[in-house]
C-alpha cells in the first residue's frame, strides 16, 4: 500500500492557510484592556491583547514566537471572540479553534491549547482590572 505525500497548499483547509498566514492583528497593545501571555512546553509562546467597547471585545491582537500553526490558532482565537461579549468569550475552546481550523495537525493541537490559554489569562485580567480599577495604571509590564 502506497501512501500519498501530504501537500501543504492542497491539503489544508482555506480557514487554516488563511488563518496561519495572517499577520494584521499581530500588534502590541501597550495599554490593552486586558492582558494574557503564556508559554507552551513547546517552547512558543503568545500573548494576547483584549480591547474593548462596551462589554463587548471590539479587537484581539497578538504576538508570538512560534510556529505557523501557533500563528494560526491565535488567530483563530481572536476572529472567533471579536465582537463576543465576556460571557460567550469564555466559551471559546481548544475545540472550537481546532473545528474552525479543520486541518490543524494532530501533533499541533498543543498550539490550541497554548492560543485559548493566553486568551484566558487576557479574560481573566480583564476582569480583575474590571473590578479593581486601581490596578490600571501601571498594571501592563510587558516581559520580553
Amino acid at each position: 500500500m502506497r501512501q500519498e505525500k501530504f501537500d501543504f497548499w492542497q491539503d489544508h483547509s482555506l480557514h487554516y492557510l488563511e488563518m496561519a498566514f495572517r499577520n494584521d492583528r499581530r500588534e502590541i497593545i501597550e495599554r490593552p484592556d486586558g492582558y494574557g501571555k503564556r508559554t507552551g512546553e513547546c517552547g512558543d509562546t503568545v500573548e494576547m491583547f483584549l480591547i474593548f467597547r462596551g462589554n463587548r471585545i471590539a479587537s484581539v491582537s497578538f504576538d508570538l514566537d512560534g510556529c505557523i500553526s501557533t500563528n494560526a490558532c491565535a488567530n483563530t482565537v481572536a476572529e472567533l471572540a471579536e465582537g463576543q461579549n465576556l460571557a460567550e468569550a469564555w466559551e471559546i475552546s481548544t475545540e472550537n479553534v481546532i473545528k474552525y481550523l479543520e486541518t490543524l495537525p494532530p501533533e499541533n493541537t498543543h498550539c490550541a491549547e497554548l492560543a485559548v490559554g493566553a486568551f484566558y489569562l487576557a479574560l481573566a485580567n480583564y476582569k480583575d482590572l474590571k473590578r479593581n480599577p486601581y490596578k490600571i495604571y501601571g498594571s501592563f509590564h510587558r516581559q520580553k
